[in-house]
């Protein structure tokens, strides 16, 4: 990694810290949050590629272990559930012959955003209802379909999915932040 992505990677991830920290955004009633933490690890994706927007989830992963109420439980299924959104571009940028500035159109984007949700939701139902919810509120995974029905999760994480990844792409393509990015520095 150059110079610039380190630094970059280091100011994305406070960001995102700092959001989890203040968490603006919306609870769901079983924990789930409607928040805004994850849009610097897409950022990172938008700018600096797959490897380094890893790094950024890891560390602030680590960091949300520490610092919010939630602890290993919500960094962990935050970074379960974001990492379909950097995965599909990664794969869709591989087998399509891309490159990350092609995902200014918006068309590409819409591709992405709706193969990454799919894939988010398939992934999250089953955490939710064998992991997440029996370890933060003790109830069994029955108890939990129950109570929490599959298509309020699907919901969020569609929401979730898609506000990430479009106030990214709007950050980065329209406010310009891609004028920072590593293939513009070329």
């Amino acid at each position: 990694m150059k110079t610039y992505e380190i630094t970059a990677a280091a100011a994305l991830a406070a960001i995102s810290v700092v959001l989890q920290v203040v968490h603006v955004g919306w609870a769901s009633p079983w924990g789930m949050w409607i928040d805004l933490v994850s849009v610097s690890w897409i950022i990172a994706y938008l700018l600096y590629g797959g490897r380094t927007s890893i790094i950024v989830s890891v560390v602030v992963a680590i960091m949300i272990t520490l610092v919010a109420p939630s602890t290993w439980l919500g960094a962990a299924l935050k970074w379960v559930a974001t990492m379909p959104m950097i995965v599909i571009p990664m794969i869709m940028q591989k087998t399509m012959g891309l490159k990350l500035q092609d995902f200014r159109k918006p068309s590409l984007l819409v591709l992405a955003i709706a193969a990454a949700v799919v894939l988010r939701v398939l992934i999250v139902i089953p955490a939710n209802y064998y992991f997440a919810i029996p370890v933060w509120t003790g109830w069994s995974p029955a108890e939990s379909m129950t109570f929490v029905p599959w298509w309020a999760i699907m919901i969020m994480n569609v929401a979730q999915g898609a506000i990430e990844v479009v106030l990214a792409w709007l950050l980065v393509f329209r406010f310009r932040l891609d004028r920072f990015s590593s293939w513009q520095s070329k």
